[in-house]
């Protein structure tokens, strides 16, 4: 069974504009890392959702919840991302960083404090890491529900300019079918070219281009 988050931490905080952030797509092989930043502007609503960790949610589950945080008026949210170019340039985990900076910015007020998902803060960002944190705090599982909606619609516009590789299905995600569409196909730009499986296979289409 699966906790439920709810608003202690925010309320335990001391301060009034608190973002829950988190991200999505820190595993696929291909499109960028997408962070979500929430900011719930009251506590006390009757309409509310199931809103948790976005991975425990279905499909269905995760949309119902997406448009009632985007289209609610006491509530406010912002989108960052960062590129596959961007992830081999500075590392999945200092892209993941700074799409969650990318999430804050783009949040039409400052937040006094960030809850962050993980064990790591970006830099230069006032307020604390929190393990698990879209299983114990609403703002953040909510972030990681408009980070993990965003991420999947983005992954399914990709999908129709390659549907070789199935992104609507697989997310980017090293399926054994996403493999074999790889084998196949070949790599394009919006690929993780630092990644293992990426990695690999670049460097046997070098080696056999030179034997």
């Amino acid at each position: 069974m699966h906790s439920i988050p709810d608003f202690s931490i925010e309320l335990n905080c001391g301060k009034k504009i608190i973002a829950g952030v988190d991200e999505a797509g820190r595993g696929p092989l291909c499109g960028p890392v997408v962070a979500g930043a929430v900011i719930f502007l009251k506590h006390d609503f009757t309409d509310m959702p199931l809103i948790t960790d976005s991975k425990q949610m279905t499909a269905k589950q995760r949309q119902i919840a997406y448009d009632w945080i985007i289209n609610n008026s006491d509530i406010v949210w912002g989108i960052g991302q960062c590129s596959a170019q961007e992830i081999d340039d500075m590392n999945i985990l200092q892209a993941s960083l700074t799409a969650m900076k990318r999430a804050v910015g783009a949040l039409n007020m400052s937040p006094e404090y960030c809850l962050v998902d993980g064990n790591k803060m970006p830099d230069m960002m006032i307020g604390q890491p929190v393990v698990k944190g879209d299983s114990v705090s609403l703002s953040i599982a909510a972030a990681s529900i408009i980070a993990k909606q965003t991420r999947d619609a983005i992954m399914c516009d990709l999908a129709k300019q390659f549907p070789q590789y199935d992104w609507d299905k697989n997310a980017g995600y090293p399926t054994a079918q996403h493999l074999q569409a790889i084998d196949k196909y070949g790599i394009n730009e919006h690929y993780r070219k630092t990644y293992r499986p990426v990695k690999e296979r670049l460097t046997k289409n070098e080696n056999d281009s030179q034997s």
